[in-house]
């Protein structure tokens, strides 16, 4: 019979927890639950609870469960709980998710077209966030629930997955609901952790009480209060502990004996002497097996060796019955409330309880469960044959090679076991499930035999690299007894050396890199066949990039050269980068005649950065060779890099974003959203010298955050970099000082893209307010860095902007001429955004010298190569109006009004009011300005402040004198004076003091456009 509760009892606080967390996630307020209890607590049971309680708000639930047999198979339960909503409602269509969908094709059936291109591994950070949008989109109207159980059992990736959503799930409408038991181990960790951080709730499920005990009694046998006999409650309260499925599980006993029967007036607990009550499931559930058919009986016995959760097919392989008496034996089963289908897959079947299969196993003799064990690991292995030695990691041969590995272990046979456990180890790291990996590879080096325990931790300690564990993989390697130099078993291991070499050089670890390319040599010995040599020079070269460590803080990447690092630095600077390059070439050769065309394409890669010295031309031809391999041999990740950086040098070249579209599209094909995050940066980039802003904005508001939750460090930091460069550009330095303020706290200072902060964003800020002397030195910080940390920077201004504004301030001796001629011989000086500049500094000079001619020609031919730079056009127009003005050449008039216009229209008066006051200077009538009103907040325009008024409010919260202000705007002091006279009555600030106060504290309300009137109070 069987007794089970339909009410959950004792645990109303809980419930109001789960009440108050869905309430949240329904206004966007998202959290993170963790239920933490032993077996048989009640953890399922409330989230159960939880997820009819979304319903009721018709929110969206997803429901998914790690396996409890031990087997370890990546995502199970992220994968069966994006099932579970998709399966009857369909995968969502939002383009939203367009970019997520290679990223979730390995969880979502529906979008296996969308999957990653072969030979790219999705990492888990990428998974993680695609996952948040996913739930992001789902909940978006009413909010939605994730419920994930028995994360004890999970593999290492779900747990990683888990933890990102948790801690950024704030901001989200979603509710993220984890059970777990309190046992050691990742998952504890990760509750703990996330609690500390106070990035999620972590609530402890103890024992009912003998009260709450009671209530689940009646609620179980339907009896109203007073029915059944206080001794059957104390009975079952003093034995389950106040374990609710102990509870259900001792009274069915009870039940099923006859020891407690209903009687006309209530139920009667039958007096049974000194017989032996179980204090545990065990005992139980023997009695129970006992009164079932002996095949039914034999059948749960063998589906308990198989786990708390088995297929039919491996039953059906163990106990030989066909399908007609496998599935009545089923069903009797079923029907006794023993076992349930499994909701995730059709042919698969749960236990009810964990503990029911772990009570089952334990009520025979160890002898019978190892005898038992061993024939189920027979009858496997012979029915799968072939297939368990050939599988992939994720297909059904890899859970049946677990399988039977976990069989051979409790048969007592530990080393068939650790080989299995190896194959499957090794095939998961190959299929990029680099932490589960690790899991069964540490598993199998725990039991492996004398002589095979080195290999196995050879490829454990792959694994861990791989998974980011450098250090551990680090020690594993060094704890290796010694073999000799350059025998096989020392050619393995310098393999995995190189391999740990490369994954910390990756990481910026250079210290660990080094160590481990030392170790590799070692064990190669003098004469390493070439292509080990090659890939152990490619990660040299690598490391050539990076300036040393001396104090401890990791290199930067530039995503705008689209390489790693942007230059080397420290001890031996052009020397090691030379000795890299010719290194490199010989490596690149070598490895495409041996047959390495991974070390190939990081070899031409390498190439391509440092012979951007010469030009661009050797740099793309290093790049076009790294794609010809990259395509011959199907690497989807280096063809995915060669695109980009083809891409990134194109835009440099000409500032067109054509081949950056086309590599956005490979990008995306691939599934790579640290690939599209540092695309997307570039095309923002790109945006903002174009003056297409409005694309700008929307890429960096798109793409800023998610990469900071990618912990993609060198995109983050590249888009805030544009986020600030994006506000000079426009002239608005407090917005321009906000998002600097944001690159420093992300490491900006100390990372490799300081020239372009200093040159393309803080020097054309000053520009944009006409402080050119700030911008001058902007600009000669940038150039000094340079050469303290030599680099590949082309837009920093030291190619153009630089040697421009030397020669219009005549600085130096020979009046800038150095400076133009070394940027013009320079390849940065072949750049489009540089050649504007150039172009207009030729001008400068031959009009100096008596050449009105040949200036106007080099005028007309940097507007040629400026036309997809507006900005930076009328920017030099304005600039080089000012030498034609003074020096008698060119259109100085026609330009200035030009430029006035554009920056007029821009919003940027300090540029138009400098040009207005040049025309006046050369006696040309300048009418006033009159527009703008748009941008004064109404509060302020029905106050009646001017436009003019309004900018000097603006300029206000900086605390200028009236001197600065006029300089800034082009009007006298006096006028200036006027200005504030009239904003002072008109805002009803008493002094300048409290007019200055009121605009910045509305800039920091919002910005200028918050600018609000100020009213008295009394």
């Amino acid at each position: 019979m069987r007794a089970t509760s339909s009410v959950i009892v004792g645990r109303d606080a809980e419930i109001g927890l789960l009440d108050d967390a869905l309430e949240s996630a329904r206004r966007g307020a998202g959290r993170a639950v963790f239920l933490v209890g032993e077996a048989g607590i009640g953890k399922s049971r409330l989230a159960g609870e939880c997820a009819l309680r979304a319903y009721d708000r018709d929110m969206p639930v997803l429901r998914g469960r790690a396996t409890s047999t031990g087997l370890v198979v990546p995502f199970r339960p992220l994968a069966e709980a994006l099932s579970s909503r998709f399966r009857a409602a369909g995968a969502p269509d939002d383009p939203e998710l367009d970019p997520y969908r290679p990223a979730l094709a390995g969880l979502v059936p529906e979008w296996r077209a969308a999957a990653a291109t072969p030979g790219y591994t999705i990492s888990l950070v990428e998974l993680a966030e695609a996952l948040l949008r996913l739930l992001a989109v789902l909940g978006r109207e009413r909010g939605c629930v994730i419920l994930l159980e028995d994360l004890h059992d999970s593999d290492t990736e779900t747990i990683a997955v888990v933890e990102y959503v948790a801690d950024n799930v704030a901001d989200l409408p979603v509710l993220l609901v984890g059970t777990l038991r309190p046992d050691p181990g990742p998952a504890s960790d990760l509750a703990l952790a996330a609690e500390l951080r106070n990035s999620a709730s972590v609530t402890e499920l103890g024992p009912l009480d003998e009260t709450a005990v009671r209530t689940m009694v009646d609620a179980c046998l339907d009896a109203a209060p007073g029915e059944v006999p206080p001794a059957a409650h104390r009975h079952l309260a003093q034995r389950a502990g106040g374990n609710p499925y102990l509870v259900e599980v001792l009274l069915a006993d009870l039940l099923d004996l006859g020891r407690l029967s209903r009687a006309e007036d209530g139920w009667l607990l039958a007096d049974h002497g000194e017989a032996t009550v179980p204090t545990g499931a065990v005992r139980s559930w023997a009695r129970r097996l006992a009164r079932l058919d002996e095949p039914v009986r034999e059948l749960l016995l063998i589906a308990a060796t198989l786990g708390g959760r088995f297929s039919v097919g491996a039953l059906r392989a163990v106990t030989g019955l066909d399908d007609r008496a496998l599935f009545a034996h089923l069903r009797s089963a079923s029907e006794a409330g023993i076992i349930a289908p499994d909701g995730a897959a059709h042919d698969h079947y749960t236990f009810r309880h964990v503990l029911t299969a772990d009570a089952l196993r334990a009520s025979l003799p160890p002898a019978e469960q190892a005898a038992l064990a061993r024939r189920a690991a027979s009858a496997i292995e012979e029915h799968a044959g072939a297939s368990l030695t050939g599988g992939g990691a994720d297909g059904t041969s890899g859970e049946q090679s677990q399988l039977v590995a976990t069989l051979r272990l409790a048969a007592g046979d530990k080393v068939a076991a650790s080989r299995q456990f190896a194959q499957v180890g090794r095939q998961m790291l190959d299929a990029g499930a680099s932490g589960s990996a690790a899991v069964l590879l540490e598993r199998a080096r725990g039991l492996a035999a004398e002589g095979e325990r080195d290999e196995v931790t050879v490829q454990l300690a792959i694994a861990q690299a791989e998974s980011g564990r450098v250090d551990e993989a680090a020690a594993l390697l060094d704890d290796l007894a010694p073999v000799p130099a350059g025998s096989p078993a020392a050619e393995e291991r310098a393999q995995a050396h190189t391999q740990v070499a490369w994954v910390a050089t990756m990481a910026e670890q250079q210290q660990e890199a080094r160590r481990r390319i030392r170790a590799a040599r070692a064990l190669l010995g003098a004469e390493p066949r070439p292509e080990q040599e090659a890939a152990l020079v490619v990660v040299e070269g690598h490391l050539a990039l990076l300036p040393d460590q001396d104090d401890g803080e990791p290199a930067d990447r530039d995503p705008a050269d689209g390489d790693r690092g942007a230059g080397a630095g420290g001890r031996g600077g052009p020397d090691r980068l030379q000795q890299a390059e010719r290194s490199a070439r010989s490596a690149a050769l070598t490895a495409e005649q041996r047959g390495r065309p991974v070390v190939a394409c990081q070899a031409w890669q390498l190439l391509a950065l440092l012979s951007r010295r010469r030009g661009f031309d050797e740099a793309d031809a290093c790049l076009v060779r790294m794609l010809e391999v990259a395509e011959k041999h199907r690497l989807a990740v280096s063809r995915a890099e060669a695109l980009v950086r083809l891409g990134t040098n194109a835009f440099m070249r000409t500032g067109e974003a054509t081949q950056l579209e086309t590599a956005r599209a490979a990008a995306h094909e691939l599934g790579s959203l640290t690939v599209l995050q540092t695309v997307d940066g570039l095309l923002a980039m790109q945006s903002v010298l174009a003056g297409r802003w409005d694309r700008a904005r929307e890429i960096v508001d798109r793409s800023v955050e998610a990469s900071a939750r990618l912990q993609n460090h060198s995109a983050h930091r590249y888009l805030l970099l544009v986020d600030a460069t994006l506000a000079a550009h426009r002239g608005r330095a407090r917005e321009q000082e906000r998002a600097l303020a944001r690159f420093r706290r992300a490491g900006g200072e100390e990372s490799m893209l300081v020239p372009l902060q200093r040159g393309l964003c803080q020097a054309v800020g000053a520009l944009m307010a006409e402080d050119r002397g700030r911008a001058a030195a902007e600009l000669d910080t940038a150039r000094a860095w340079e050469r303290e940390h030599p680099s590949f920077f082309y837009l920093s201004g030291r190619y153009g902007l630089r040697p421009l504004l030397r020669i219009l301030d005549g600085d130096g001796p020979d009046g800038g001429r150095e400076a133009y001629r070394e940027a013009l011989a320079s390849p940065g000086g072949q750049l489009a955004w540089n050649r504007l500049f150039l172009g207009t500094a030729d001008a400068v000079l031959r009009g100096r010298s008596g050449d009105p001619a040949g200036a106007r020609r080099a005028v007309e031919e940097a507007g040629r190569a400026a036309a997809v730079f507006p900005q930076a056009w009328h920017l030099a127009l304005r600039l080089v109006a000012e030498a034609a003005l003074a020096d008698g050449w060119g259109e100085p008039v026609a330009w200035l009004r030009t430029a006035e216009e554009y920056f007029h229209e821009a919003g940027v008066p300090p540029v138009a009011g400098a040009c207005r006051a040049l025309l006046r200077q050369a006696g040309v009538s300048v009418p006033q300005r009159r527009g703008g009103r748009e941008r004064i907040p109404a509060e302020l325009r029905t106050a009646g402040v001017t436009p003019r008024e309004y900018e000097v409010f603006v300029l206000l919260l900086e605390r200028p004198g009236n001197l600065q202000i006029a300089q800034r705007l082009c009007i006298s002091p006096r006028t200036v004076e006027k200005h504030m006279a009239s904003l002072m009555a008109k805002t009803g600030c008493v002094d300048r003091s409290a007019l200055c106060a009121l605009s910045a504290e509305r800039a920091e309300d919002g910005g200028p456009a918050a600018l609000a009137v100020h009213r008295p109070t009394a």
